[in-house]
């Protein structure tokens, strides 16, 4: 139970982290085709882009990634009080 725990641990915490360097490489200047920023826009987009429908961006900010990580950081809870109901 504690493994399965930690690895959902570990694999919330690397997406989220993934979705905070997306949205801080473009304001260090990183192109959206450098190739690990691309990667970043592949695994990222899909939870980004249905969110994005219902948070546009106001004046320039994109507040979708601070909602996403919020969404992630409910899901991870869940799961895990899931998992301890279960086992």
């Amino acid at each position: 139970m504690y493994t399965l725990m930690r690895f959902i641990d570990i694999l919330f915490d690397l997406y989220s982290f993934a979705i905070i360097i997306r949205s801080l490489l473009p304001w260090l200047g990183v192109s959206r085709y450098h190739p690990a920023m691309s990667f970043l826009i592949q695994i990222t987009e899909p939870v980004l882009a249905p969110l994005r429908r219902y948070i546009p961006p106001m004046s320039g900010l994109d507040f979708t990634p601070m909602v996403a990580l919020l969404v992630i950081w409910l899901v991870e809870q869940v799961l895990q009080l899931l998992i301890l109901a279960l086992f």
